[in-house]
C-alpha cells in the first residue's frame, strides 16, 4: 500500500462506514484496517476503533465464507445449487 493511500485511510479510520454490502469490499476494508494498524503510525484510540471494525468485519467475512461452504455442500449433494435459507427453512 502506498504511504499516500496508507495515510488517507488512516485518517478515515475514525470514521469507519458501519455497512458491509458485500464480502469483497468487507474483505478489502479488512486488509486496510490491518496494514494501517501494522503501519504503527495510528495514536490509540484510533487503533481501538480501527481493531474494534476490524473484528466486526472478519467476523461478517467468516459468516460470508461458511454460508458459501454450506451452500457448496449443498450443491455437491444435490448436485444443484441451492440457497442457504431454503435449507435452514426446511430443518
Amino acid at each position: 500500500m502506498s504511504a499516500t493511500k496508507s495515510k488517507t485511510a488512516a485518517a478515515s479510520s475514525g470514521s469507519l462506514p458501519e455497512s458491509t454490502p458485500d464480502f469483497e469490499q468487507a474483505f478489502a476494508e479488512l486488509e486496510r484496517i490491518i496494514a494501517q494498524m501494522e503501519s504503527g503510525q495510528m495514536p490509540l484510540e484510533a487503533s481501538l476503533q480501527a481493531f474494534t471494525r476490524g473484528n466486526e468485519l472478519l467476523e461478517f467475512c467468516q459468516k460470508s465464507l461458511a454460508d458459501v461452504e454450506q451452500q457448496v455442500k449443498i450443491l455437491n449433494e444435490r448436485q444443484k445449487l441451492v440457497p442457504l435459507a431454503t435449507q435452514t427453512d426446511s430443518q
